[in-house]
Parts: C-alpha cells; structure tokens; sequence
C-alpha cells in the first residue's frame, strides 16, 4: 500500500473522529429536579473542577455544597482532544440543562454528569444506545467475532493497570474488520465494572442485534463497536469506505429520576 494511500486514510480518519467528537451524543437532563438560587451557584463552581481534573488526570469525582461531579474522558484519545472535549461538555450541559440538578452528557470522547443525590461507585445503566441503521451481511459469522472480541476487551478492561479500558480488533474477513472499545467509569471497582459490561453486553441480541455498528451510552460504562477505525492509535491500513454513508438512530434507554 503506497505512502500517499496510507496518508490519505489517516485524514480521513482525523476528518470523522474530529467530527464525531464536535457534537454530543447524547444528554439528558432530570426534569424531575429543580436547582434552586444556591444549587445553581454550586453547579457553576463545581464544574470548573470537573474540567481542570479531567484536563490533568483523565478522570475526577468530587463534590461542591452538595453537588456531586463525575467527569471523565476516553483512554484513548490525546490530552489536547481531551481538554476540548471536556470544556465543550462543562459548556453545553449548562445550555442544555439551565434548571436542573440532575445532568448528564455524553460524547464520544468524554462524560460528564452531576447531581444532587451520590452516585460515585455505583453502577449505573441508565443512558442511551445509537445503533447503526444497517445489518451485517453475515450475522451468524458476526456475532461470532463479536462475541469473542467484546469477552476479551473485557477483560482486559477490569484488570487495575487498564482503568477500565479495554479495545481490540477483530478481522471478519479478507475485506472487513471489527472494532470495539469498552471503558467503565473510573470510579467503579473491578466487580462494578464487570457488571456494567455485562449488562451493557447482554443487551446487545435485542438493541443492537445484527447492525453494523452499536454505542451503549450508561451512566458507569460505555461499550462500542464498528465495521470501521473509531479509537487510537488510527489503524491506516484499513479503508474507510464502509464508514462513509452510514447512519444511526437513537434509542432512549431508562434515565433513572
């Protein structure tokens, strides 16, 4: 493969990552609970935390006059990605979510949630699948590889050293590979975690049976698979034209109130 192909793949794949990572994926805000003059006051205080943590660790929990923050980035993505990510996060959940104390918003590159109530170690499933509008071509076969590669970047992601990151690659055949990516919330212990996943995992024959490409969007975990590049380091071997064209819809999973 020449040296102009292999360029040309990895802009293009900087081009969908950049775009993937602009917008959110999802949010959702608790209707359910109002933040009054002084709660207000905390939530703005509290997420400057948030993002300076994040910024500096990757991660960080914390609390402010009785709103707990949990914010968090993707393992695999640069500092510089993580820190636009998380300033465009803290920004728009206040946009998005001006009068509540309960707030959440995911992108694929960060997480970030408060609340009035203490979440921090508990799992979470409440959140959002985006599932491709494609089915594979071989299911049987698929689901196969699925399978296997999702038990093995599982438990990689449990394991301490990994902070709750597990990803990995499978090929299907001679033209088509699979990519998939687990992570947990750091503040979640191994079992929590596995937990998280299992859930997530299990269930896949019912929301993302058969299609191309699944995120499951929890409160604690966050579980994804492709038929195309999406986590670093880029994979420039593989071509991007199964990505191109493709399209999602939204599945509203429970948000706990």
């Amino acid at each position: 493969m020449s040296l102009l192909h292999n360029l040309f793949i990895i802009i293009l794949c900087l081009h969908i990552l950049s775009a993937e990572s602009q917008d959110p994926a999802a949010s959702s805000c608790n209707d359910n609970t109002k933040a009054n003059t002084t709660t207000s006051r905390n939530i703005d205080t509290l997420l400057p935390k948030l993002v300076s943590g994040t910024i500096q660790n990757g991660f960080i929990a914390t609390s402010n006059g009785g709103v707990h923050g949990l914010a968090q980035c993707r393992g695999d993505v640069s500092s510089s990605d993580c820190a636009s990510c998380i300033q465009s996060a803290a920004k728009e959940i206040r946009a998005l979510c001006p009068s509540q104390s309960d707030a959440r918003i995911w992108y694929d590159y960060c997480f970030l949630r408060y609340s009035t109530d203490g979440f921090f170690g508990e799992v979470d499933v409440s959140g959002v699948y985006l599932i491709n509008t494609q089915n594979v071509t071989d299911p049987e076969a698929f689901n196969k590889k699925l399978a296997s590669l999702m038990d093995d970047i599982t438990k990689e992601a449990v394991r301490s050293s990994s902070r709750g990151l597990g990803r990995g690659k499978r090929d299907i055949s001679d033209f088509v590979r699979l990519y998939a990516l687990v992570q947990c919330v750091r503040d979640l212990s191994e079992i929590n975690c596995a937990q998280c996943l299992a859930i997530a995992l299990s269930n896949f024959p019912t929301v993302c049976g058969d299609r191309r490409g699944c995120r499951v969007l929890y409160s604690s975990c966050y579980v994804r698979y492709e038929l195309y590049p999406f986590f670093f380091p880029l994979d420039s071997q593989e071509s991007l034209d199964s990505r191109l064209g493709e399209k999602y819809e939204r599945v509203i999973s429970h948000v706990k109130n």
